[in-house]
């Protein structure tokens, strides 16, 4: 007999695990939950390649464009797969505790300008409009970014969702080990040929019951252009909707625990 789970639910990171868990074994997971990352299908498989071959050249220049810009900027995900990352931020001037509290604040809808909206294009312009969390300065490291952001003592101290004890238990431990461990996921995201197993599964779908909970401060439910368009339309069969939560950046399950776990039992108890 295949053990079965009722749900499988991931963000962030979590959330193409879980995507792709229920993606490839439905007998195994019998509904997904997806959160502030949206799921928009496995990469597109090139056909006719004898009569039009694929170009060895990108598709975009999209890092050459933000560099160029009046103000010059470089994404996040490109800058995580740099050398310079780790030590970074692992030597930040302010700290590890207070690096990680001016992230998580950056990120959260307590950072009041986390104004999200869909994107017209994947151009640099357009990417340019996102803070600079994830569209950095282009001669900033991800220190000297957040250092800015780093809350006001009495912000910090009414900040419920996360406590100083309980950002000390991450602290302590990114203090002792460093981010290169997680860091290294966004070195094999930015490499193609890790693409090409994940085309196998080209044009299939997750076809049990799936929904996604997003904060509605969350950049991050925008960043990735028409993904969240492509899993409400296509890449989920069995798609029971898109839910936006106020009061919520990009860490809605610790910013509103409440509202997610009761999201989450509507969606399992109609499932």
């Amino acid at each position: 007999m295949t053990p079965s789970v009722e749900a499988v639910v991931g963000h962030d990171f979590g959330s193409p695990v879980a995507a792709w868990s229920a993606l490839l074994r439905p007998d195994i997971y019998r509904s997904v939950t997806l959160m502030s990352a949206p799921f928009g299908g496995p990469p597109p498989l090139p056909f006719d390649t004898a009569r039009n071959p694929a170009s060895d050249q990108p598709v975009t220049t999209i890092h050459g464009d933000l560099a160029a810009l009046d103000r010059p900027r470089k994404h996040y995900q490109r800058y995580y797969t740099t050398r310079e990352a780790d030590p970074n931020m692992h030597g930040a001037s302010q700290g590890v505790h207070d690096f990680l509290r001016a992230y998580y604040h950056y990120k959260s809808a307590d950072w009041k300008q986390n104004r999200p909206h869909p994107l017209e294009s994947w151009s640099a312009p357009e990417l340019a409009k996102m803070p600079t969390y994830y569209v950095m300065d282009l001669d900033a490291g991800m220190a000297e970014t957040l250092e800015p952001h780093i809350p006001a003592s009495e912000e910090i101290a009414s900040c419920g969702w996360l406590t100083e004890e309980e950002l000390s238990v991450y602290s302590e431990v990114f203090q002792r080990n460093g981010f290169q461990g997680g860091l290294q996921w966004y070195g094999c995201g930015q490499d193609p040929r890790f693409q090409t197993e994940a085309q196998t599964y080209a044009g299939r779908t997750i076809d049990v019951p799936a929904c996604f909970i997003g904060g509605a401060s969350d950049w991050g439910v925008y960043q990735r252009l028409g993904a969240l368009e492509r899993m409400e339309s296509h890449s989920c069969t069995d798609y029971r909707g898109t839910h936006l939560v106020e009061g919520a950046g990009h860490w809605v399950q610790q910013e509103q625990p409440e509202t997610v776990v009761g999201q989450l039992l509507r969606f399992l108890s109609n499932g």
